[in-house]
């Protein structure tokens, strides 16, 4: 890993469906317009230079890869698929996992709750049960030298309400 800070977005699903099975409930409208919220934000942000354009990962699970492919849509990028960020895997193979990365471009991860919630606790405040309340499609933001625990710095927390 180069020196220097890198960046990690952590991204929730937007608002989907009841349902079962679970890896195959889909965004609502709702979702989907929390989703185009989000996506257009960021695209205005990498627009104007405030942010790079992350490299997209996303969890299997449909609301997830619906959410980050209209991230990609506006963004113009592909979208990437990690099978170990599903709801409940443990956020140190996720930690283990960016360890490995380069830090040249962001990382945005688009997800689920508790994996959000506990990955932001992890990196930032070094304990997974000391996460965030995540919102769906908020955002997360946070900065590191190095993806260890509790050595992330969580500089944004963006939320759709605060856009719509």
């Amino acid at each position: 890993m180069s020196s220097g800070l890198s960046s990690v977005l952590i991204m929730r699903h937007g608002e989907a469906a009841p349902g079962f099975p679970d890896h195959a409930r889909p965004l609502t409208l709702q979702g989907e317009q929390e989703a185009d919220a989000m996506a257009h934000w960021l695209a205005l942000r990498i627009e104007q230079g405030e942010l790079p354009c992350p490299t997209i990962y996303a969890s299997p699970f449909l609301r997830a890869q619906q959410t980050a492919q209209q991230i990609c849509d506006a963004l113009g990028v592909p979208l990437n698929t990690l099978a170990f960020i599903t709801p409940e895997d443990p956020p140190i193979e996720v930690s283990e996992w960016l360890l490995k990365q380069s830090a040249d471009a962001p990382i945005m991860l688009v997800s689920h709750m508790p994996l959000v919630g506990e990955l932001a606790g992890l990196l930032v405040e070094g304990v997974p049960s000391r996460g965030i309340g995540f919102p769906t499609a908020s955002i997360a933001e946070l900065e590191a030298e190095v993806w260890a625990a509790g050595c992330a710095q969580l500089k944004r927390f963006t939320q759709p309400s605060q856009l719509l």
